[in-house]
């Protein structure tokens, strides 16, 4: 129950409050004019990416969420005090739906992004607001505004430097532990990671690179089969896409295998097939050299190149690492002089 990547949640703003209805009542001053005063702003609810936040868990002992109302204006021309926002930190990668409509409202990448998932009522006016030349005892004042409210839903895909895919039991999980502190679960049967898993990578003068171990894929995923869609949304947000293959099958079913992987991704997400792809045989402990020979030329037959390693007997995950690291330096130099570019277009625009 640690991981959840899915909630659905009520958010309620507060109410403003109320105008008042008052007059000056002071001695010697028997006729002074109005002096109410108008309601406080009611509190508005907030959604705000929190770093250290890696799941929807809180949601599950906590679903509605309400802001405090606005005070009511006062006499003396005192206005209400405005109520108190409340924030809920969610994971970077929250994609925010409207849950009536699945249409997205936000969309939170980056820490400390905020969004107002429902904004606070207008407080009331009080009667010192309707005072004029020829009605100088206004005995109206206005109610505060009712704050929004909505059902929410959040989706949270995961936001990773590289994400593992491969078909059950090819080994992401003790590929994962290799490449990163984590210990995820690992056994001899198919589906044994359930939920996704995130590692850190340590990589000498860089910053460390996050790698999600997205859970197995089947034929059918992109249709909802299997783990389907739940877990496929996590791929989106990553920018390297490691291919892992079980080079333990029988004849060409290691090709099939990345087949299916890569007709899932299409059938998904079409803008799948842009990201970097690195294919990676595993369990070549279990091959002779020949076998992992002939791997190799029926993946280069399709134009791929791989990269072939043991997890289990950590055979060349060193190698594997270097890559990963040479790819992600190639795409933040990149990222990095693309931001330069567009803020020297802003800065310019500007002169």
């Amino acid at each position: 129950m640690g991981f959840v990547d899915e909630v659905k949640f009520f958010v309620k703003a507060g109410d403003g409050g109320n105008g008042c209805v008052s007059f000056r009542r002071e001695k010697f001053i028997p006729k002074g004019g109005p002096n109410g005063g108008d309601g406080g702003r009611g509190g508005s609810v907030l959604l705000e990416a929190d770093a250290r936040k890696h799941s929807l868990i809180d949601f599950r002992y906590r679903s509605h969420f309400k802001a405090e109302r606005g005070g009511n204006g006062q006499g003396s021309d005192k206005h209400g005090r405005s109520g108190k926002d409340t924030i809920i930190y969610v994971p970077p990668g929250s994609v925010v739906k409207d849950a009536a409509t699945d249409q997205v409202v936000a969309d939170l990448t980056q820490a400390g992004q905020q969004f107002i998932a429902a904004q606070g009522g207008q407080g009331g006016f009080g009667n010192a607001r309707f005072a004029t030349s020829t009605n100088r005892t206004p005995r109206k004042a206005t109610p505060g505004v009712p704050g929004k409210e909505f059902w929410l839903k959040i989706e949270l895909k995961l936001l990773a430097d590289v994400g593992l895919i491969g078909l059950p039991n090819a080994g992401k999980s003790t590929l994962l532990s290799r490449l990163s502190a984590a210990n995820p679960k690992v056994a001899p049967y198919p589906f044994t990671t359930l939920t996704p898993q995130l590692g850190v990578l340590h990589l000498k003068f860089m910053e460390p690179c996050i790698i999600a171990d997205i859970p197995g894929l089947i034929q059918g995923a992109s249709q909802g089969v299997g783990l389907g869609h739940q877990f496929l949304r996590h791929v989106e947000r990553t920018s390297i896409l490691l291919h892992l293959i079980d080079a333990a099958s029988e004849g060409d079913q290691p090709v099939q295998d990345y087949q299916v992987l890569a007709a899932e991704l299409a059938a998904y997400n079409k803008d799948l097939l842009k990201y970097t792809h690195l294919v990676v045989l595993n369990k070549i402990d279990c091959l002779d050299e020949d076998r992992v020979e002939e791997l190799r030329l029926l993946f280069q037959e399709l134009g791929i190149e791989i990269l072939a390693l043991s997890a289990q007997e950590n055979i060349g995950i060193q190698r594997l690492k270097e890559l990963l690291g040479d790819l992600l330096e190639e795409q933040r130099a990149t990222a990095s002089e693309k931001t330069e570019k567009k803020e020297k277009k802003e800065e310019e625009g500007r002169l």
